[in-house]
């Protein structure tokens, strides 16, 4: 009964990352990320399909293999959390304390992102 409900989840997020493809600022590697987990408990075949695709698998081995974030996509990610709360600020009526939490909860995602390493350690700067 699991493999049916993780094979969909799989399906789903890749069908969710190919639109992010399509559509400027909706992510794609998180969707894809979630999409390889998915398949790994399901279809162990389409997880190394995804590892082994020459657009996104090398982003995808990357995170899976080292943890790394690419400079390009923590710059991209901070800008549009960063865009996300100055919106939220003068762009709708939002409560203060709702600015607040999303503020401070952008702001450790933005922690954790910078922490991690921007490049693979067998490869150099």
């Amino acid at each position: 009964m699991t493999r049916p409900l993780f094979l969909s989840i799989g399906w789903l997020c890749v069908g969710l990352g190919m639109l992010g493809v399509a559509i400027p600022l909706f992510p794609t590697t998180p969707f894809l990320l979630v999409a390889v987990w998915a398949f790994s408990r399901s279809s162990p075949e389409m997880a190394e399909k995804l590892r082994n695709n020459r657009f996104v698998g090398p982003y995808i081995r990357d995170w899976q293999d080292n943890g790394v974030i690419p400079l390009q996509a923590k710059v991209a990610a901070i800008a549009m959390m960063s865009a996300a709360v100055a919106y939220l600020e003068w762009g709708t009526m939002a409560p203060q304390w709702v600015i607040a939490i999303v503020a401070v909860t952008l702001f450790a995602v933005a922690v954790f992102i910078v922490t991690r390493p921007s490049l693979p350690p067998d490869r150099p700067a």
